[in-house]
């Protein structure tokens, strides 16, 4: 499927809203993307709006690995998380 090529006097059409894309640095595709991805995909939705404790329960009833709950076990305490973006932003996964 093909996007509509934009009008005179509209943005170029893309898939990837703000250049966050394949080929772009820790977007999809990068090493740092992956890894998102992955600790993301152990934290279930109904988690959030949480805490470090209430994140850590989802990433256990979803099977994280160790590394995952390490992640989160090193979250500050008494932070609210409104999604994994900044749950992974408060981590230390997104220096590595």
């Amino acid at each position: 499927m093909t996007p509509e090529p934009a009008g005179e006097d509209q943005p170029e059409v893309t898939f990837a809203p703000g250049g966050y894309g394949r080929g772009v640095p820790a977007g999809i595709g990068s090493t740092q993307g992956e890894a998102f991805s992955r600790f993301g995909s152990y934290i279930g939705l109904s988690a959030f709006p949480g805490n470090r404790i209430a994140l850590e329960r989802s990433a256990r009833t979803l099977e994280a690995p160790d590394d995952v709950m390490r992640l989160l076990a090193a979250l500050p305490d008494g932070e609210i998380f409104e999604n994994a973006a900044q749950a992974w932003e408060a981590s230390e996964g997104r220096k590595a």
